[in-house]
Parts: C-alpha cells; structure tokens; sequence
C-alpha cells in the first residue's frame, strides 16, 4: 500500500491526486484488504468514481461544505464525519431493500450485496481518510523544511521579491473555478484536511496578489500559518551566506566533513552571485563556497567548478548541455501539473525559463518530499543526459530531468532549468572563476591533511603580504589552465600536491589544445613601426581562413582543433592523411600552429574565405570532398616532449622550418618578409592583399618574443587592408533582431539589430542597426536562415532601447563581419556602456556587411571591453583625453 501511495505522492501533485476527474481518467486504484488471506488486491473502481459526479455526489457535497471548517457552525470531528457517510450509506442500502422488494427480487441475493457493498464503502472511507491524513502531515513537514532554507534567501532577497511575477489571470480563473468543482465533489473526510491547506494558499495568494498583479511566479511567505516549538529552530542551510566578511569554512558550511555537498549550497552561491554586481565581491562569495567544499568536501570541487561554468567537461571533448527549451517546458508540465500552453505564456511575461520552472515548482505540493539533491549526483545525471543518443534518448533524458525536478527546492529549480537550457546567466565569467579559486587556495591551503591547521592565513599575514601571495597563486593557476585547459587535470593535483605543483605536473600536452595567441589591431604602417621602434620583427601574411592547431601524439594519433578549442579532427580527414608528407621521422610528437585556407590547385592560389565554410563541419568522408585546403604554417608550440612557448619567436621559426618541409599544394610556411622599412612594409602589405590575403601579422622575433597563450598581445600586430580605410579593426557581431524590408527590399529584412557580447555580464548589448553591403542574394540568405530561429520576444539578456526595437527577435545563432568608419557614444545603443561612461553606450557609424563568420560561436564575437578599447584608441578620442587606459594584454 505504501509502495502505491508513495508511486502516486511523487508522480502528480496533490491538486491533482484530489480531483476527482483525476479517478475517471486514470481509474485510480482502490485497495481492498483481504483478510483471510492477508495480502493486498489492486482494484479498478470507476463505478465509485462516477458516483463521486452524480447526484448522491453533489448531495454529499452540499453536506460537506456545511460541515466543513470554514463553517463556524461545524464542529464535526473526521471520525464523526466518516461514521455519518457510513451511517448514509446504510440509509441508501435501507431504500435500495424497499425497491427490491417491491420488484421481487431474492432477499438472500440482496443481501448478500449490500453486505458485500457496505464492507468496501467501508474500507475505501477508512483507507481514504488514512491517506489524507497521512498526505496532510507530510506536506505540512515539507513546507515547515521549505519555509526553514528559505529563511535566509527571503530575508537577503525581500526587494527582489517584490519585483517576482504573479500568476497570470487567465490561468488563476481558470484554477479558481477548477478549485471550486473539485471542492464540490469531494467526500467528507478529504474536506478537513483540505479546507487547512486551501486556508494556507488563500493567504499566500492574498499577499502576492497585492503585490504582484500581472505574473504566476511569487515566493512562498516565511512564516507557516501555525506556530510550533520547531519553527523557532534554525538548521544549517538557513543561515547558509557565503557572502558573509568573517567566513568561516567549517562553521558556516551547512554540510559537514565527509558529507556530499548539498546542490542547494552551490544554488544559493550562484543566486549570491547574480544579485551582485562588483566583481571583487563576486569572486569573494564563491572563494568561501570553495573553501568549505576544499575542507569537508573535496571530490566535489570539481563537479562545483564545471557547474559553475555550466560545463560538464573540457571544451575539446565536445559534451555540450543544450536541451531544447520546448523539451524543458514538456518535462516542466508532466511535473507541476500545469499546461504547456499556461508554461510558455509565463516564460513569453518573465523571459527566463529558470525562473519559470522555479515558480512553478514551489506551487507543487507533493505527499513525499524526495532525497535532497548533491552537487555531484546533478552533475553526473546532467553528463548521462548530455552523452545520451539514439532513437529513445529523448524520453530517456526526460525521465532523468523529471526525477531531478521533483526532487529540486526553490532556486535548485531556477539553476537546474538553466544548466540543462546552456545558459547559466549569473554573471560569473571563467577567469572570475579562476580567480576565486586562487583566493580559496591562499586562505585555505588545499594540500592539507584534515583536520586542517590552517583554515585562513590572512590572519597571519600583513596586507600587502597576503597580496603578494595571492597575485602570485592566481598568476600560477591562470598559467596553468592556459597551457592545460582541463580541470580534470588541474583539481586532482591542486587538492593533493597544491599550487605550487601544477607547473610541473599539468604542462603543456599533444592531445589537449592550447588557448592561441592573438594580435592587437593597427590603423596603419606608422603605428607598428613605432611600437616596434628598437626591435626586430617580420611580417606575414594575414590569411583569410580557419585557424588549426595540429597536435601529434606519441602513439601517432592526429588531432585538429580550432581557435575555440573545437575537435575538428573530423571536418579534415585529408589534412591528417597529408600529414606524414610535411614532418621529418625524427618528429615523435609536436603541437603546430597554423591556419587551413581554401586552395585552387589548377590556378595554385587562396580562395575566399566563404568557399571554406561550405565544407561539411563533420565527419567528413576523404572521398566526397571537393573543396580542397592547403595548409600554412606559422608557429611551432612543442615539439620532441619539449614546449617552446617560452622560446622566442625566430627560434620557433628555424626549428619549424627543420623538422618539417613544404609539399605543394598541400603544406607551406607562412609567407614573411624580416624588415623595419616602411616603404617595404607597404609594398608587402599591398602584396599580400594581391594574394588573396587579408593583410599581414607583424610580430616581434627575438626581444618580448614568447608565445603568450591565451593572450591578445601588443608583441603580435595585424594590419588589414581595411584598417587603412578609417577604424582600426572589423567587428565580430551577433545579430539579434531584424527589420521587415520596404519597397526593394519587400519580402526580405531590409536591416539587422547586431550586438556586442559582454562576458562579464553574459549578455548581449546592441552596437547598430545595418543595412548596408548586402547583395539581393545575401538578403535572400539571411531572412531564410533567420525564419528557422525566430523568438516570440527579446531575450532577458539582451540589452537594447526601445526606439531599436526590430520588427522580429532572433535566436542568437549568428556572427557577422562588419567594417565601420569610426566609433561614438550612444544615449540609445546599449555596448560597453559603463566602461567609458556611466550612461551611454558606443555605436558604430556607417556599418558595412562583410561576411559571415561561421568559425566564431556567439559568445567568441566582439566584446563589450573591446569595444571601449577600440573606441578609446581612436586618434579624436586621445587627443581629447589620456585619463582613458586601457589594459594592453590581458587573458582573453
């Protein structure tokens, strides 16, 4: 029986398991005892079902809402209220003898089946009121621990709370009326115990809705409706604030040592961390979580770190988590009992299904609350349902995320939700990360044994001191993870070797890619002449293609990845089987940094870049393919089991040109000019643009010469052909909404709303609207491309004035190439707003179609930093201020 009730307390709510349209549908199973031979029988009972809708039903419904407790007049126990129903049901049984006497039925038949028929009213009354009673006192004890992990987020958070939706109108008439039936068509004995409940929502929803008018979503009050001894009492998880100045990692944890790290700690972090803004105390909030899972927890420190990230592994291993929002919102309703029509209308109002499925989950009452979730079982079930395919995978996944549902608690709902949809949105960039975990490691040594003897060494340590140490712990970590981006590496050793281990331990590896090295934009030949005043440099050829990182392995195992960290390994299989023609046998194993570029082989010359893009992504078959590359190479990171990053530059080139040779067509080194003459500078920049080339890299040889990993460095420049016709550099953005074309242009979007990415923020701010450098044939392309990723409404994160608002909103699935002549401040377009002024914004002016960037992800495209940087180094902008700095070289 217990199985049976627990089955249905966690599958629907408990709406849903009262109603009694709930028994016609799913002809709820009776359970009948039978003693003599003392086992349980399941039986089907529509007949009781359908009397429940009849005319003895609407009876017993009148009845009972007068002996309900809202009437003043009632003072009926539950026992007494059944016992009446039994001593009705006798009366009925008395009327149903009458009738068959007078139609002659057998009197032995007869009463041979109201015997049988009282004994199963009786046990069905009896096995009813157990199980309300029984659901009563398990949904009181889960709000009384509902109400307890609130305590503290309602308290930080009573402004925010204000701002929550409500629920929408429609669907709370609808509700209200529902509500009305079912309370007309229940027995006696769900009446006392449900009126208690009803009393409690009545009150929440008098509250919200004074407040909030428009949506569904409104957190539950604090306070219980009853007072109890245990109410005053204040667990772990309440008072749980990593936020607070004198953290503690023991004593203000709410897990103790050994214990499995609650994933409504990790929530509570994350939600911490939304509502704050300055960085530094960003990485101050999650230091402390750290902190304590490095203490009590520390196999869960790297299941935290990928949640965090809304990673599940390293970028190379290709595990990405993006459900389909249509397939969340499906798994959303099975669960709360909501429509999917009332889910999508609450996520059009709100703009966030995370906080959709949060609303929605804290208005579902369950009889049985299931096992609270850990940080490490949601990131394993969140691997399986990322690495499920096949035919059924799709149910599959939608069990898993139905379990964990169920199972979430207020803002577990929200986070969970938006892991599984791809976007985390808290406002939580990587290298904060980074940061963060740098500051736990300085306070609390990871490499101790417990109990730990140092739990926080700043005490110990002067200010400057503590600095000092901790610049150096995160410059350590920082190198590290950019020449070994993988924390399946990194964590193990931190947590048993410490800090000071992981530059011998996680080098630089074939087989796992390197964040590239990036050049800074020019305006023209003078400005690299002067930067590299006294030093020596070479030039390059800029081409125009698809950036390779080749890496060999001992085993001879070949691997491409792209400037994102992509495995590309499959896009060319014809590189891998050229690969033995260009590298000598004395190579065992290296890393090469180069760039695939299309290639004629009748003409022997560079194709456009949009040739290349209409190669197949993936699993490529050798045999089908008809866009050839040739392959040009530039730069060599390892080689024989020895990194040469730290190596200057023309030492990389001459060990580059000895272990491997030049195959036409197929392999070539970089074509380059070593000079510091301007005029030769310009003729090969005028070469290279005749070659089909974009411009040229300039790059200083042997002085400021390392391979800087992961960095946009000022020791690597590059000077397009279109930076000599006004601003410095193109523009990677991402186009967000478009405008329904006129006249010409009728049938097609005659303009685009494109936008900058801020990392810091995780949103995407509007820069300009475009309309120019488009063919027909582009205009064609794009609105057929965009008809397939249409939104109802703007993004939450995207940033935008209302005088830009497009006609239609667009998935963010695109970027664009665009030139400018220059920058401005903006009152109305929403980029980098903030770094160079409080109020305004920067847009570009004249904007310029260029090309589609299918090598770059959305969140690859320009940034809001560099954005301002490039504002600020406009030459109108310098002369009128030099307060304006910006950092030269930074991790990107």
């Amino acid at each position: 029986m217990l199985k049976l009730i627990t089955f249905y307390a966690r599958t629907f709510p408990l709406s849903t398991l009262l109603n009694p349209r709930f028994a016609l549908e799913r002809q709820v199973h009776r359970i009948i005892l039978n003693s003599s031979f003392n086992c349980l029988y399941i039986n089907t009972s529509v007949k009781h079902a359908k009397e429940l809708t009849s005319g003895k039903g609407k009876e017993k419904g009148k009845r009972k809402r007068q002996d309900s407790p809202n009437n003043k007049n009632s003072t009926r126990s539950p026992e007494s209220i059944t016992k009446n129903e039994d001593q009705e049901d006798a009366n009925d049984s008395m009327q149903e003898r009458k009738k068959n006497k007078k139609s002659n039925t057998p009197k032995k038949a007869t009463k041979k089946s109201i015997k049988v028929k009282e004994q199963q009213l009786d046990s069905s009354a009896e096995l009813e009121s157990s199980i309300v009673q029984e659901s009563t006192k398990s949904i009181k004890k889960n709000e009384k621990e509902e109400n307890k992990v609130l305590g503290v987020s309602q308290l930080d958070n009573s402004k925010n709370n204000e701002s929550y939706e409500s629920s929408i109108d429609s669907s709370d008439e609808g509700d209200h009326e529902e509500k009305k039936n079912i309370s007309g068509k229940k027995s006696d004995s769900e009446s006392n115990s449900d009126s208690e409940s009803e009393r409690e929502v009545s009150k929440r929803s008098k509250i919200t809705k004074k407040t909030n008018k428009n949506y569904f979503f409104a957190p539950k009050e604090n306070k219980s409706p009853k007072s109890n001894k245990d109410d005053n009492k204040t667990s772990t998880v309440d008072l749980y604030d990593p936020s607070a100045t004198k953290y503690h990692p023991i004593n203000d944890a709410c897990w103790k040592k050994g214990e499995m790290v609650p994933y409504i700690a990790l929530t509570r972090t994350l939600e911490l961390i939304e509502e704050t803004s300055a960085r530094l105390k960003i990485i101050d909030i999650l230091s402390n979580y750290f902190r304590s899972v490095i203490v009590l927890s520390p196999n869960d420190l790297l299941p935290s770190i990928y949640l965090c990230l809304n990673q599940l592994a390293p970028a190379y291993e290709g595990i990405i988590l993006g459900v389909a929002e249509t397939n969340l919102l499906k798994a959303i309703a099975q669960c709360t009992g909501r429509t999917l029509a009332q889910l999508k209308v609450d996520v059009q109002n709100v703009g966030d299904i995370g906080i959709v499925a949060e609303g929605s989950r804290s208005n579902q009452r369950t009889m049985f609350q299931p096992a609270p979730l850990t940080v490490s079982r949601v990131y394993t079930t969140l691997k399986e349902i990322a690495q499920m395919i096949g035919h059924s995978s799709l149910s599959k996944k939608l069990d898993k995320i139905q379990t964990l549902f169920v199972a979430c608690r207020f803002t577990e709902a929200r986070y969970f939700i938006r892991s599984l949809a791809g976007k985390l949105r808290v406002g939580l960039a990587e290298q904060s990360l980074l940061q963060a975990l740098a500051l736990a490691c300085t306070k609390t040594p990871p490499e101790q044994n417990y109990p730990f003897k140092t739990l926080n060494v700043s005490k110990n340590m002067s200010r400057e001191n503590f600095k000092q140490k901790y610049d150096e712990i995160a410059l350590v970590i920082k190198t590290t993870y950019c020449e070994c981006p993988n924390y399946d590496l990194i964590i193990p050793v931190l947590l048993k070797e410490g800090v000071q281990s992981l530059p011998e331990r996680c080098k630089i590896t074939p087989g796992v890619p390197i964040k590239p090295m990036l050049a800074h934009p020019t305006k023209g030949v003078q400005e690299v002449l002067t930067r590299f005043e006294g030093l020596k440099f070479t030039c390059e050829w800029k081409y125009d293609g698809e950036r390779a990182q080749i890496h060999l392995k001992d085993n001879g195992e070949i691997s491409i990845y792209s400037r994102n960290q992509e495995n590309n390994t499959s896009k060319y299989p014809d590189i891998i089987a050229r690969f033995k023609n260009t590298r000598k046998d004395n190579v065992t194993n290296c890393i090469l940094d180069c760039e695939s570029v299309a290639w004629d082989k009748e003409n022997k010359q560079i194709l456009p870049f949009q040739v290349l893009s209409t190669r197949k992504r993936k699993d490529a078959n050798e045999a089908d393919i008809k866009v050839q590359v040739c392959v040009f190479m530039f730069d060599l990171l390892y080689l024989n089991n020895e990194s040469l990053v730290q190596k200057p530059f023309l030492e990389r080139r001459q060990l580059l040109k000895e272990y491997f040779v030049e195959v036409e067509g197929e392999w070539k080194f970089a074509t380059n000019l070593d000079t510091s003459k301007i005029e030769e500078v310009q003729d090969f920049l005028e070469e290279s643009v005749k070659g089909n080339c974009e411009g040229l890299m300039v790059k200083t040889l042997e002085k400021e010469a390392t391979y800087e990993i992961a960095k946009r460095s000022r020791n690597w420049l590059k000077l397009k052909k279109d930076y000599l016709d006004g601003m410095g550099d193109t523009l990677d953005l991402v186009v967000i909404g478009g405008y329904i074309g006129k006249g010409k242009r009728t049938g097609t979007y005659g303009g685009f709303l494109l936008a900058c990415y801020d990392k810091e923020n995780e949103e995407y701010q509007s820069l300009c609207k475009i309309g120019t450098g488009f063919s027909e044939e582009d205009l064609q392309k794009h609105t057929q491309f965009f008809k397939e990723h249409l939104i109802s409404q703007s993004k939450s994160y995207y940033r935008f004035d209302s005088s830009h608002e497009p006609d239609h909103w667009f998935e963010p699935i695109q970027v664009w190439e665009i030139k400018c002549a220059d920058l401005s401040l903006s009152p109305v377009h929403r980029a980098a707003i903030g770094i160079v002024d409080s109020e305004k914004g920067i847009s570009v002016r004249f904007p310029r179609f260029i090309r589609v960037r299918d090598d770059k992800n959305c969140e690859d495209a320009t940034t809001a930093q560099q954005v301002a940087e490039m504002y600020n180094n406009q030459e109108q902008i310098k002369n009128k201020t030099t307060d304006a700095k910006t950092t030269e070289e930074d991790f990107y």
